[in-house]
Parts: C-alpha cells; structure tokens; sequence
C-alpha cells in the first residue's frame, strides 16, 4: 500500500499533543518565530474546545499512525458578505522527512471537503510570496484572488 493510501486525516485529539507539539515548533522554526510558552499552551487549548471557533486536523501515515505527518490549523468566522461562516486555513504544516508525498494535498483538501459538507461558503489562506513550493500546491486547488494582505501589529 502506498503511503498516500495509508494516509490518515482526522480531527486533532488530546493524545496527539506530543506529536503536534513537535510539529508546531518546527512549523514555528520554519517561520523564524518564537512564540512565549503561554501562547502555544492557549493555541493547544482553543484546538481542543469544541465550543471555540479554532478547529485542528492531523495527517499521519502508516500502520497504527502514531507518528504525525502534518499538522493543519482553521479558524472559523463570520462574514458580512454572506450567512454562512468562511473558513481561514491558518496554519498548514508538513513534516520535512514526509514532504512531496501528498500530506500537505491531504489536509487541504480533507479542509475543503468539511467545509462543503458543513455548508461554509469558503476556505481561504495566505502564504509568503517566497514560498514556492507551498504555492505549486496552492495553485493546484486555486489561482491567487489578487488581493493583498496589509497587516497592522500590536506587540
């Protein structure tokens, strides 16, 4: 069997905590930043409560899938263009060792197709202009939406 077709992609659960930790500081590393412990520990919080609108899914191959391969955060929100919520793909992160072999294509589209079956009226996401192969991906699903994004901080 193929490690594509061994593929898990399921809602993120309490047990995956080391595995995901693992993978956000990598993802973290990745994006040169580092978070203070207090928000990674709310970040794993809001992940976990059903009641709050941060929604996280895990991808891992092989038998058994103890190991996780991807990570893939969302935020659902309101919208005054529509009824419906929309659905902000956040974060998206695979393993380095399990790159190129469909983890990322995974995620999303397991994203996209919840989000269908919810009835969102869409899944929307930004990367860095500079990340190329993320956005041969990318371009797969969906061409750019031409909009940039300005950002104005707060520290």
């Amino acid at each position: 069997m193929s490690e594509a077709a061994a593929m898990i992609v399921r809602p993120i659960t309490a047990s995956d905590h080391a595995e995901w930790r693992r993978l956000w500081d990598a993802y973290c590393a990745f994006y040169k930043v580092q978070l203070p412990e207090q928000v990674t520990a709310r970040t794993w919080e809001r992940l976990l409560d059903t009641r709050h609108p941060m929604i996280g899914f895990v991808a891992a191959t092989g038998e058994g899938a103890a190991a996780l391969s991807g990570i893939c955060h969302c935020i659902l929100h309101d919208n005054t263009w529509g009824t419906r919520p929309i659905c902000y793909l956040e974060d998206l992160y695979v393993d380095a060792a399990t790159r190129g072999r469909g983890v990322g294509r995974s995620l999303i589209q397991h994203v996209i197709g919840d989000a269908k079956a919810r009835g969102w009226a869409r899944v929307y996401w930004v990367t860095e202009e500079d990340n190329y192969p993320a956005r041969r991906l990318y371009d797969q699903f969906v061409k750019r939406d031409g909009f940039v994004r300005y950002a104005v901080r707060f520290e």
